[in-house]
């Protein structure tokens, strides 16, 4: 299969989701308790003709169907719609709110990279005690619920210590960053353990090959057998766990976002359910769930870059 037709079937694909999702999370918001017009009108409510006109504006009273092809069609023309509770255009709401996200699982997927593949080589490589020190770190990390890691970081580094921050994103640059390094950490802590049991499990594999080993008799330095024979093998595997960690970070920055007071989509997400604001919710559903499967498709094109023996399309 060459890249276009890949490229392609991927995009018809990528269509089918959007559409299915798109459509359960409608029925589901649609079949949910409560109405927006609480959030709307306020606590007291409203007089009959302001529920009239509230009702009438964002045709809240339209069959379910109706509602679903009008939302539809506004998507297609590129208009995401209009928040009935914060009374502005959805772009307008994202457009801060996106580069936080991006920012906390863009600076997450690099620790969990660096950290995830150094320690899972390094237990691979050494055994023994830094072996058995690794797993068993690895093995606690997987099981820390990540609002608890987070509530643990902000009682430790924040209140207790005074060196981190514990809301917000700064003023841009390095204050960003600064503001976003418990945040990443948290987000980061169970997919680099799990990473790095991965990366360990590869390249025990991978050494114990019969190419590795010849290359080994051969008298190849240990650090070529290992970049060359093992590490460029493993990485298989390795990618496939980073792209879907990555995918699954997307999701789990909506914790970590409302655990730190973070504003961007995770947040929006919380709040926009909480309230019934229906064309939110399916916005950010919708931005997720497109991300996930340009990553996923991003991961299967390098299969072929890192093996050309892997075709596009195809299972591993």
């Amino acid at each position: 299969m060459n890249t276009l037709s890949f490229l392609l079937k991927r995009l018809g694909g990528l269509v089918i989701v959007l559409l299915v999702t798109s459509f359960l999370v409608f029925g589901l918001l649609y079949l949910a308790p409560g109405s927006p017009l609480a959030f709307v009108l306020g606590p007291r409510g409203g007089t009959p003709e302001q529920i009239a006109k509230v009702t009438a504006q964002y045709h809240l009273d339209d069959p379910f169907l109706l509602r679903y092809v009008n939302w539809l069609g506004d998507v297609l023309s590129g208009n995401l719609g209009e928040s009935i509770v914060y009374r502005q255009p959805i772009t307008e709401l994202f457009g801060p709110r996106v580069g936080t996200t991006i920012a906390l699982v863009a600076l997450a997927t690099v620790l969990i990279a660096v950290v995830g593949i150094l320690f899972g080589m390094l237990a691979a490589l050494k055994g023994g005690a830094a072996d058995r020190i690794i797993s068993t770190i690895a093995t606690f990390g997987l099981s820390v619920p990540v609002f608890v890691v987070g509530v643990g970081l902000i009682s430790v580094f924040s209140v207790g210590l005074g060196w981190f921050p514990t809301f917000g994103t700064g003023t841009g640059g390095w204050d960003t960053l600064y503001h976003l390094l418990l945040p990443s950490i948290t987000l980061a802590v169970a997919s680099a353990a799990y990473l790095a049991r991965i990366t360990r499990a590869a390249v025990i594999e991978e050494r114990s090959r019969e190419h590795v080993q010849t290359a080994t008799v051969r008298g190849l330095a240990p650090n070529v057998v290992i970049r060359r024979h093992v590490l460029r093998n493993a990485l298989v595997p390795i990618t496939t766990v980073m792209g879907l960690t990555i995918a699954t970070l997307i999701a789990g920055a909506v914790v970590v976002e409302n655990v730190f007071a973070l504003d961007g989509l995770g947040s929006l997400l919380v709040r926009a359910i909480l309230q019934r604001d229906y064309s939110v919710v399916q916005a950010v559903i919708l931005v997720l769930v497109f991300a996930f499967v340009i990553i996923n498709t991003i991961v299967d094109l390098l299969y072929s870059v890192i093996d050309p023996r892997i075709s596009l399309g195809s299972k591993q």
